[in-house]
């Protein structure tokens, strides 16, 4: 009976907390309709959707982009082991950064650098 006791409090308190913070909002929020307001922080009216087409272009440089944040991903842990594994860990980071360079190198052949 102990058990279902406990979970009919944490039922209780999260029924509670979710209800708290429904209200909380309710009472904070700047305007019932989101829509309606104008734009958060810039003053200006949007001149496009917010989810208007990009240029393709756009869509190469984030993939590029990504590999770099996957490669930092990778690089802070083993820069943490790097001194306990040795040699083979700077073989194998290395090996990592030239297949990247590859795709570096494929995007700019590509133009997926140039800004115009």
């Amino acid at each position: 009976m102990g058990e279902f006791l406990d979970l009919a409090a944490m039922l209780a308190l999260m029924l509670g907390l979710v209800v708290g913070l429904r209200v909380m909002h309710r009472l904070t929020a700047v305007t019932a309709a989101p829509w309606a307001a104008g734009p958060f922080l810039s003053g200006e009216q949007p001149t496009e959707h917010a989810v208007s087409r990009f240029h393709a272009r756009w869509y190469a440089l984030t993939l590029l982009f990504l590999a770099f944040d996957v490669e930092m991903l990778f690089m802070y842990p083993w820069a943490v082991v790097v001194a306990e594994m040795g040699v083979s860990a700077v073989v194998e980071m290395f090996t990592f950064l030239g297949l990247l360079m590859c795709g570096v190198v494929y995007a700019w052949r590509e133009g997926a650098l140039r800004w115009a």
